[in-house]
């Protein structure tokens, strides 16, 4: 897509774009934000293993907070960043589950069915796995950490692959992320609340009623919900709800339609072109409240849903991703880590359970009639899709830091490390010689004989 203020429309090139221009694209890739996670994840792991690891872990723990008037909060950097950035986060996670509930792949229940019994055996068999290996065990309540796709790392192993991938197969993945996202929030919610201070959760519920409120007197001033929505998430962090839960729920309370059609916005275009160009020109206070009112319109052809998602993602991907990689990858890898139950329960539930489920389900689902596979997808490709769903990281991660603490978070971490590692080697590897055709699996996986396991 060509940039409007460049000499494609005629217009002059500011100077800033010659350095902002190649940063702007690289950021537009999807995938990008995928190495930038990988190189965090990379750096927190070589300090947390130097000399300097006292120094960068220490600094994660350092007290940051504020004091206004009788009301004081103050928290590590650390908590700051899993709760206060991964908010964002999670308001972001909410937008993309909204979308793809209302005019996405989860909208239509038949082609929603596999993606969501593929998500279903994913959580359920890598949960199972785990608790059967830490049953009676201090570790068991780390039974979630298995149970989520990281969508960032599998677009990025996705992209490696290019056009090798079938169309069928990437929305087949990036749906299953998102079912899985909607599985992880519903673990968080349920089984890693604290007790309920039901005020503060009373209050929070009311910030949500005053969004809707806002939204059905017809405000649009997106400063006035960012305010509102920073009083509800304060609310249900002094709630016992984690305070990410009210993220997803602004998201999903977000609109997915635009206020202004496109044809509607061409006849505001055609009549400030009349006004603007006509014979009198209008006073320079008029031509700018026409150019203010212009700009309100134009964002307005456009849902709040997707704006929101355009305007939040390069944030979430490049900022605040990376920054929790930073907070929570540096875990010091010993012998003792790498020995722990908690590890292996988590690994194998990644490696093992995720593949095993996310293929068992599906066959349930396309064996019974309940979905089909995807044009161009056979068995064999959907099992290594189900591998590259074993890398958990940045939801593992989030989980683990609400399940568990001390050895056993480390020990949980480098599992989850480790699994995520080996899943997307394996599963990239899997998908670069199961379809070496540029995307073809062959004659007749895209159609035919939908339940011959191991086409």
């Amino acid at each position: 897509m060509k940039e409007l203020d460049t000499p494609f429309l005629g217009l002059p090139t500011r100077p800033i774009r010659r350095l902002t221009g190649p940063i702007a694209q690289f950021m537009q890739v999807q995938a990008s934000s995928g190495i930038v996670l990988l190189l965090a994840t990379i750096v927190a792991l070589a300090l947390a293993n130097s000399p300097w690891s006292s120094s960068f872990l220490g600094f994660w723990e350092t007290e940051l907070g504020f004091h206004l008037g009788g009301v004081e909060m103050s928290h590590s950097i650390k908590h700051w960043v899993n709760d206060g950035l991964m908010g964002i986060f999670f308001f972001v996670i909410g937008l993309e589950v909204k979308r793809e509930l209302v005019i996405g792949e989860l909208s239509d229940l038949r082609a929603a069915a596999l993606p969501i019994f593929a998500a279903i055996g994913g959580m359920v068999v890598p949960a199972a796995i785990y608790l059967s290996l830490q049953a009676g065990e201090p570790g068991m309540h780390g039974w979630g950490i298995p149970m989520a796709t990281d969508i960032a790392f599998v677009v990025g192993c996705m992209a490696i692959l290019g056009s090798r991938v079938p169309a069928g197969l990437r929305v087949l993945l990036l749906s299953l992320a998102i079912a899985d996202d909607i599985g992880a929030i519903l673990v968080i919610a349920i089984g890693y609340s604290d007790s309920l201070n039901w005020t503060a959760l009373l209050l929070g519920f009311a910030g949500i009623g005053a969004v809707y409120s806002l939204a059905r007197l017809g405000v649009r001033n997106l400063l006035a919900y960012t305010v509102v929505g920073g009083l509800v998430w304060l609310a249900f962090e002094e709630s016992g709800v984690h305070a990410t839960i009210a993220g997803v729920i602004l998201g999903l309370m977000t609109p997915t339609s635009e206020y202004v059609g496109p044809s509607a916005f061409k006849r505001v275009l055609e009549r400030a072109e009349d006004i603007l160009q006509g014979e009198q020109p209008p006073p320079e206070h008029e031509r700018a409240s026409t150019i203010v009112r212009l700009r309100e319109l134009a964002r307005e052809t456009v849902s709040p849903v997707e704006y929101l998602i355009t305007a939040l993602n390069p944030w979430v991907g490049f900022l605040i991703m990376p920054l929790f990689a930073l907070a929570n990858a540096g875990v010091q890898i010993g012998l003792d880590g790498l020995t722990n139950s908690v590890a292996h329960a988590t690994a194998a539930g990644l490696i093992l359970g995720k593949p095993i489920g996310v293929f068992a389900l599906s066959f349930f689902a396309v064996r019974f009639g309940f979905a089909r596979l995807p044009l161009g997808v056979s068995w064999a490709a959907l099992a290594a899709g189900g591998v590259l769903a074993g890398i958990g990281f940045t939801m593992a991660l989030f989980i683990a830091g609400l399940a568990l603490e001390g050895d056993m978070l480390a020990a949980s971490k480098v599992g989850i490390l480790g699994a995520s590692a080996i899943a997307a080697v394996v599963g990239t590897g899997a998908l670069y010689f199961l379809l070496p055709g540029g995307g073809e699996v062959g004659a007749g996986a895209a159609g035919g004989d939908e339940t011959a396991v191991g086409r």
